[in-house]
């Protein structure tokens, strides 16, 4: 089943999840992902199983492991998502959606969840396959290629979908075939959802990597936006949550191509985010949703950094790049990031799982922007390296 549906029934049963999975990686690259009632373990659930590999203790006994049982969840996180997205948007009749499920678990839900709402669906790569032999499983304007031309050369299409291998990953298709920017698709949604929050403080939580497109439709309909560091969406849920009054409320979350859906439960959900989109597109047509949105050029760059240089090299940017640019707005809670009167930013953060140091960059002279933030890293780097 997709990750999106097992984490329904650990919320359901109220009991832990565990989930066997390369998510959007190769399949050599397989994993685990934990949830304890439907929600992703934090980081201290984390380290004390980190602990125990650690510390060598063996696997328990099979006669530990007390007694199995089969149960069909499927069905019941079918029906529960096209409810869900019942709430928003309008009627798929009359809407045509393709659907990328790239050879992976979205195949059991997604096109199953649009054709319960009346959407007229047409699927492709949509047998389940863990090799992933139709395409790679992250979905990129590169690996889509196919569902690209098949929306460009089909007419009746309005909107197509791909998703990642265990379906909580989503990428939208416009009706030509194009790619929409994810940190757009994020805005559309955060817009829509802070909208119908009945809260007087609806927050919207995302990344430090997330575009400012997304704060101006927020603050355009009465919200406000948190940032919380990548991979940890339900821990920034949880301290918004803590931290707020009575009137504040999570309305949304997401970072880049993932999404929590909280009115529908804590865990990223791409066959949430595709019904609901699907529904707001047949209310308005996804040009009208896009319309308000400031789509700026966009950059994402890698200087190689040594791990053990990280650290000295973002402690010199702390300082070399608020001197760079004086005007703007500096936080350095998860990396560098400096905003612009004009919308514009820059991220520069050390990467969690390889040797670089990124550079984010969102400017009308995106050009001139990522040149500049790049020369500082590079001289970090030089300087720490020696």
């Amino acid at each position: 089943m997709p990750t999106p549906a097992l984490a329904f029934a650990a919320a359901r049963e109220g009991c832990h999840g565990v989930m066997l999975t390369a998510s959007h990686n190769p399949p050599s690259d397989n994993g685990i992902k934990l949830f304890a009632e439907g929600v992703e373990y934090d980081g201290e659930a984390e380290r004390r199983i980190e602990e125990r590999v650690a510390a060598g203790d063996g696997p328990a006994e099979w006669r530990q492991w007390g007694i199995g049982r089969d149960k069909p969840v499927l069905d019941a996180y079918r029906d529960a998502v096209a409810e869900y997205a019942r709430g928003h948007g309008a009627s798929l009749d009359g809407l045509t959606v393709v659907v990328d499920c790239g050879t992976g678990m979205a195949a059991t839900s997604t096109p199953q969840v649009l054709q319960r709402l009346g959407a007229t669906v047409k699927a492709i790569n949509a047998n389940v396959d863990g090799h992933f032999s139709a395409r790679e499983s992250k979905p990129t304007a590169e690996s889509l290629a196919d569902l690209r031309a098949f929306v460009a050369e089909d007419p009746a299409a309005d909107v197509a979908i791909g998703h990642d291998g265990d379906a909580d990953r989503i990428v939208i298709v416009d009706s030509d075939g194009e790619v929409v920017h994810e940190d757009t698709v994020v805005a559309i949604l955060a817009e829509h959802y802070v909208r119908a929050s009945d809260a007087g403080d609806p927050v919207v939580v995302t990344t430090p990597n997330a575009s400012g497109r997304i704060d101006e439709r927020v603050t355009a309909v009465g919200g406000r936006v948190e940032r919380v560091a990548l991979g940890v969406l339900h821990e920034g849920i949880a301290a918004v949550r803590a931290e707020g009054g009575e009137d504040t409320a999570v309305a949304f979350a997401a970072e880049p191509w993932k999404h929590i859906h909280p009115a529908f439960g804590g865990w990223i959900d791409g066959v949430a985010s595709a019904a609901v989109l699907a529904r707001l597109v047949a209310a308005e047509g996804l040009a009208a949703l896009r319309e308000p949105i400031t789509e700026r050029p966009y950059r994402k760059e890698s200087v190689r950094c040594p791990d053990d240089a990280k650290t000295d090299v973002m402690d010199r940017l702390e300082t070399a790049l608020p001197e760079r640019f004086p005007e703007a707005d500096v936080s350095l809670d998860h990396g560098v990031r400096l905003a612009f009167d004009d919308g514009a930013w820059t991220l520069v953060r050390p990467s969690g799982t390889e040797p670089y140091v990124r550079v984010y960059a969102e400017s009308e002279s995106v050009d001139e922007l990522t040149e500049t933030v790049r020369d500082a890293v590079e001289n970090a780097v030089d300087a720490a390296t020696g």
